[in-house]
């Protein structure tokens, strides 16, 4: 469980600065607080996303998995982000995407700084 709450925390830290960097992510709300909370429920549905859909569109595309030395992953990457604002839409939460780029690059960035805080705080399991 306790792996569960650090990860979610980490990528909602990760989603944090993805939208603070890249000017095509927002992550919007009144107070400090409201973003905090929209955080970390984007991390959630983001959590949601590669959990349920990710494998099988990893599956789907393994011949281009192959072709492409893994690059591809980049891509899946940033169409899981880009998901994960269409589906913050639809639960009403104030993340949007705006475009494949943007997309993209908040997929770089929070694979890095993902990468960078699971190094720090470790994992349990």
């Amino acid at each position: 469980m306790k792996s569960f709450v650090v990860k979610t925390l980490i990528n909602a830290v990760a989603i944090w600065v993805a939208a603070w960097l890249v000017g095509g992510i927002s992550l919007s709300g009144g107070s400090t607080g409201h973003k905090v909370l929209t955080a970390v429920l984007v991390a959630l549905v983001f959590g949601v996303v590669n959990w349920i859909i990710k494998p099988v569109v990893k599956l789907l595309s393994l011949p281009l998995f192959i072709l492409t030395l893994g690059l591809i992953t980049f891509v899946i990457n940033g169409l899981m982000l880009w998901l994960t604002s269409w589906a913050s839409g639809r639960l009403s939460l104030d993340f949007h995407v705006d475009g494949v780029w943007a997309a993209l690059l908040g997929a770089l960035i929070i694979s890095i700084v993902s990468w960078g805080l699971n190094l720090a705080f470790g994992d349990d399991d």
